[in-house]
């Protein structure tokens, strides 16, 4: 996982050198497609890992990503249960933060920034009943919103499997494939 984030640091690098001078946003292309790193658990590699040395490669190369790659279209999404600021001391670099159901007052402001509960992101009373609603704040609004996203079961993850298959798309021509 340390190569792969360092690789998306590379990349995102090289796409500021290539656009320096020229614009400040990546468009993508084909050739330079937008690129979205997508991790489960973040306190795995910030917190929890032993190698000290494998730690602060991350730490380096996700902070290089979370503070220049939105502008070059490098782009992280990561998901965490415990949002503390030892967990996470760079959780300040998201712009972009959702707070789902969360057991805690508290909690709430560690993961949507200070004075949100206040606000209205109340991410603490959200009923077990209510899977996929929460609370998104989005940098520069200081306006916590409500939102509900869709939920499966896993039932009905394993039916749309078997339902659909995997999709491929080849030279621009979607193809069935076996599920």
């Amino acid at each position: 996982m340390a190569e792969l984030i360092e690789e998306a640091a590379a990349v995102a690098r090289d796409r500021a050198g290539k656009l320096r001078g020229r614009t400040r946003q990546h468009t993508p292309t084909p050739d330079e497609p937008l690129i979205v790193l997508v991790i489960d658990e973040l306190a795995n590699l910030t917190a929890y890992l032993t190698d000290r040395q494998l730690k602060d490669r991350i730490k380096a190369a996700l902070s290089i990503l979370l503070s220049q790659g939105r502008a070059v279209g490098v782009h992280v999404v990561a998901a965490i249960q415990d949002p503390r600021k030892e967990v996470l001391p760079f959780r300040d670099l998201f712009p972009t933060r959702i707070g789902l159901r969360l057991a805690e007052a508290a909690q709430v402001d560690l993961v949507l920034g200070d004075g949100m509960r206040d606000r209205g992101a109340l991410c603490d009373r959200i009923p077990q009943s209510l899977p996929g609603v929460g609370f998104v704040v989005i940098d520069g609004d200081p306006t916590p919103m409500r939102v509900r996203f869709s939920y499966l079961s896993d039932d009905e993850i394993r039916d749309m499997a078997a339902t659909y298959g995997r999709l491929r798309v080849i030279d621009g021509e979607v193809l069935e494939g076996a599920a």
